[in-house]
């Protein structure tokens, strides 16, 4: 399966990348830690089967110093021992926050609870921002086909210039 649509040949599909970067770039820049971050973007862009935003997060929190084994636990992070509380409801709210369609209340009073716990208003602005952010770019990657393998880290930052 080759890729449908080259949206970084296209002008119109150029102008927006930068500007969905620079949106990206606020909770880049944000206090939300860079591997809550990166974990947070590699759960959603699993759920929704994005195999070049898995390329890309994966290897970006690599680059930023996360474990493998961190990484190749995130899948299953209820099932593991190596993510603190603040990332499990960071992961949570992920999930959650990708699945809306699952659950008539979207997002639950617990897992709201426990980011609330764990995080200060910024950090939750910045979290809130990225599991939208995610989600977008997951769907703009998965409706034309482009697929996972050939990233490198900060490929995306370098083709927007």
């Amino acid at each position: 399966m080759d890729a449908r649509f080259d949206m970084f040949a296209n002008e119109i599909a150029v102008k927006f990348a930068k500007r969905f970067a620079n949106a990206g770039l606020v909770i880049h820049q944000s206090s939300l830690p860079r591997s809550t971050q990166e974990l947070v973007s590699l759960r959603a862009s699993q759920i929704n089967g994005c195999g070049w935003c898995i390329d890309m997060h994966t290897k970006e929190a690599a680059a930023a110093g996360e474990t493998a084994v961190r990484l190749h636990l995130v899948a299953a992070w209820r099932e593991s021992t190596v993510f603190s509380e603040a990332e499990q409801a960071a992961l949570a709210l992920a999930e959650e926050g990708t699945r809306l369609a699952d659950a008539h209340e979207g997002v639950s009073d617990e897992t709201w609870a426990a980011v609330r716990k764990h995080y200060d208003d910024d950090q939750i602005a910045a979290l809130v921002a990225l599991v939208a952010l995610i989600n977008a770019a997951n769907r703009l990657a998965v409706i034309v086909h482009q697929r996972g393998g050939s990233y490198e880290p900060g490929m995306f930052a370098a083709a927007l210039g």
